[in-house]
């Protein structure tokens, strides 16, 4: 199925193969895969509702190999993406993006657009907790990562700095999480770590 951007360019899907997909705690899946089934066992256990974001597509062309199937062969996005996942936990409006790199010293800015951090920073403004959950592949390493200390590298790049957080500043100032049962990836943990120090805050 061919999707198109806003612009017009084409929409390259970046599918993961098996080499791509992490082996995170012995288990193989991808980023994707594991934060869905997280926040399905949090919902679950009614700990948090938190879904991923459905992407909203304009479809231009659909072919019917039979009367009872319907394929889509051709679709644009109809507005750019903001952020992968949010929901609400203990009464907080939660919002965040799900990253990884290869890279094992630091992470690109270039996987944000800037239209995400401006969608962060606003939510970040109605008192939203707000977070990047970034993972280092090759390392096997994985961070909740506050949005205020990502506005400031952010800031930063624009001035003509440095266009990658370093490892040490996210370990420094993220909360790093630690692969379990269940759920696979547990980020409350770090989100109870942003509410109580205050870093996923407006004021953080």
């Amino acid at each position: 199925m061919a999707i198109h951007y806003p612009n017009g360019k084409a929409y390259e899907s970046g599918k993961q193969t098996a080499e791509d997909a992490v082996n995170y705690g012995g288990r193989g899946m991808t980023l994707e895969a594991e934060l869905n089934a997280s926040n399905q066992y949090y919902r679950a256990a009614k700990r948090a509702v938190i879904y991923k974001k459905p992407t909203p597509i304009q479809i231009v062309k659909v072919d019917y190999p039979q009367r009872s199937q319907a394929v889509i062969k051709e679709a644009y996005f109809k507005t750019p993406s903001t952020t992968d996942y949010n929901g609400v936990y203990q009464g907080y409006y939660i919002d965040f993006d799900a990253k990884e790199t290869k890279n094992k010293q630091s992470f690109p800015l270039k996987n944000f657009h800037p239209h995400q951090i401006k969608h962060l920073n606003a939510c970040l403004e109605q008192g939203g907790i707000c977070f990047a959950l970034i993972r280092f592949v090759s390392l096997n390493r994985l961070f909740v990562y506050p949005v205020s200390d990502l506005n400031r590298w952010w800031t930063e790049s624009l001035n003509n700095g440095r266009k990658s957080i370093p490892l040490k500043a996210i370990e420094a100032a993220g909360f790093e999480l630690h692969p379990k049962l269940q759920p696979l990836i547990p980020y409350l943990d770090g989100v109870d770590w942003l509410i109580k120090t205050k870093r996923g805050t407006q004021n953080g």
